[in-house]
């Protein structure tokens, strides 16, 4: 199939791709050259009430279809993705702005890697049975839940819808999909995968809007019971209060203030090579990034001046260009963000180490939103630079002197994340991992995911597991069945 992005995206509902009921559009905008390069749908209530009544209109047949069946579809689905790559790469990069070749290594694989990892995983999903000797035998059904809704953000757009979507469809549910307006076209090219896979009609809705006009009402919609949503913390108290008093099912998986913690006998070129990718990968714009460096006092002098060296050679380019290590900013609103937490800083007695200004790259991306890797030095641990997130190509730099000081450090913050360790000594990597407050602790690596393991985070990070079985027992309600002997 040859996947080309449209003037105009369309929803797909029902099987097939249509116009928002509505007939509005928002402009959807390249970041990198400042220029709306389609349309996007601006759908409401009445666009999604038509894709819960296409999903439920589906789910008879494909709650009862057979798990090889459903695997045989999603694996074609990721077969598929990797035919597309290059397609579905450029795509992504024209969205969201980052570089060409991180869409081509990084989202585009782990999203095909989704399909396949939960295609395979419901052949393998098993139940429980408890024997009550000579009295009676019990044992759990997991049945799909009904229709259920996933709303995914911009950062990782189809490498994170894919990774909600996946593991429902799996599980025999019907889908009503939202992907970030800001970034939509990798999620309409994937409806035309879906077609081409085979994927029968309403198994899969994806609606394209805003949040307020489209999120909002998957989220209050009565024939949708469980709700999956990854973004900020902000719009996921506003989804959990929409939600509970309805009894749906809410997995929230929000923002991130990750520490990335230091100590003094780490591997030291590893260590260096991955905190400037985890600090900056993405313009900083994953919610796994380490915003929070923290040093052991010894080697903070070192590691400052190493750090700003390596940080001032990251080329800031056009994302097209394969030199180029920091893309654009993903739209004009989070960047003129970005620029304001960096002047909040300032005001705070934080000082610029590197970076902090504006990025004009000449050519067809002088129109757009680049901003330098920045490194700040100098704030407490409560002020708000260092406590509210900013998602941006933003760190800051604190020193310890002990492991509690630094254990004091890491959980200040009200997020609950992630968090990284560097140190070769096995004892305390198990003691300061146990103790950091956060659902994710890398050792001596960053961004090293098993799909297996569960995913989430603690504190106003959200609440919920995604990944492995986690999320395929999300995707069910069990039901207890008691026989007498």
């Amino acid at each position: 199939m040859d996947l080309k992005a449209p003037s105009n995206i369309a929803n797909y509902i029902a099987g097939s791709l249509q116009a928002p009921l509505n007939g509005k559009y928002i402009d959807n905008v390249n970041p990198a050259s400042g220029e709306a390069y389609s349309q996007t749908p601006d759908s409401d209530s009445k666009d999604i009430d038509e894709a819960v009544g296409a999903a439920k209109a589906a789910f008879p047949l494909w709650s009862t279809t057979p798990a090889e069946e459903r695997f045989k579809i999603l694996n074609r689905i990721a077969q598929l993705i990797d035919d597309n790559l290059d397609a579905l790469a450029l795509a992504e990069t024209n969205d969201n702005g980052k570089p060409l070749w991180l869409s081509k290594r990084v989202d585009i694989p782990r999203a095909s890697s989704n399909f396949r990892f939960f295609a395979t995983g419901i052949m393998h999903f098993s139940t429980d049975s408890h024997s009550m000797e000579d009295k009676a035998i019990n044992y759990t059904l997991r049945q799909p839940i009904g229709v259920v809704g996933c709303i995914s953000p911009w950062n990782l757009p189809l490498y994170l819808f894919t990774w909600k979507i996946a593991p429902a469809l799996a599980a025999g549910n019907c889908v009503v999909a939202k992907p970030s307006e800001v970034t939509p076209m990798t999620a309409y090219l994937l409806s035309h995968i879906c077609i081409e896979a085979g994927l029968p009609a309403g198994v899969l809705n994806i609606v394209h809007g805003t949040g307020p006009g489209c999120g909002a009402a998957i989220t209050a919609h009565p024939g949708i019971k469980a709700i999956s949503f990854t973004g900020s913390t902000r719009a996921g108290r506003e989804i959990a209060a929409t939600a509970a008093p309805m009894f749906k099912k809410v997995s929230l998986e929000l923002g991130g203030k990750n520490p990335n913690i230091i100590f003094a006998d780490c591997d030291w070129d590893k260590m260096m090579r991955t905190t400037v990718q985890s600090s900056f990968s993405n313009q900083g714009q994953i919610c796994l990034c380490g915003s929070r460096v923290l040093v052991e006092e010894s080697i903070y002098e070192k590691f400052k001046a190493e750090f700003i060296a390596r940080t001032k050679k990251l080329i800031v380019g056009d994302p097209l260009d394969d030199h180029s290590k920091q893309g654009a900013v993903v739209s004009k609103l989070h960047f003129d963000k970005v620029l304001g937490c960096i002047e909040l800083a300032k005001q705070e007695g934080g000082k610029i180490l590197a970076g902090g200004n504006v990025v004009k790259v000449p050519g067809r991306c002088e129109n757009g939103l680049f901003i330098e890797p920045t490194i700040i030095e100098g704030l407490g641990p409560n002020c708000r630079t260092n406590m509210e997130e900013i998602f941006g190509p933003v760190v800051t730099l604190q020193s310890f002197k002990t492991e509690d000081e630094a254990l004091q450090l890491a959980n200040a913050s009200d997020y609950g994340l992630s968090a990284t360790i560097w140190t070769q000594d096995v004892s305390r990597a198990n003691r300061v991992a146990a103790k950091v407050h956060s659902g994710i602790i890398w050792v001596n690596c960053w961004l090293l995911r098993d799909l297996r393991t569960p995913f989430g985070g603690f504190k106003n990070s959200g609440v919920g597991r995604e990944g492995g079985w986690e999320a395929l027992r999300f995707f069910t309600e069990p039901k207890n069945v008691c026989i007498e002997l």
